[in-house]
């Protein structure tokens, strides 16, 4: 039985939405401190780590924790569409 002190293990399908939320929320971090040493796209870098702090939070407040929970799933598969569109801007832009 889950009690409050011990939760019950998480499932493979939640482990793995959650690595892939920390993975871009790492990357983020990473554009961040980039974009801010460098002084280009700074909105942008900011905007998205905000964005996905409060996504991430609010996401998993109203899916009570599950990782595995579509609306969450959304929230990852909406930083994963923001960084093809950062990698598309950086591509057009060097080209």
């Amino acid at each position: 039985m889950a009690t409050s002190d011990n939760p019950p293990p998480l499932t493979t399908a939640q482990k793995g939405w959650a690595l892939a939320a920390a993975a871009l929320f790492l990357l983020a971090v990473t554009f961040a401190g980039f974009a801010l040493s460098q002084g280009v796209l700074v909105p942008f870098a900011i905007g998205w780590v905000a964005l996905q702090i409060f996504g991430y939070v609010g996401a998993l407040k109203f899916a009570h924790g599950d990782f595995a929970h579509p609306l969450f799933k959304s929230q990852v598969m909406l930083h994963i569409i923001g960084l093809a569109l950062l990698v598309l801007a950086i591509t057009r832009a060097t080209s």
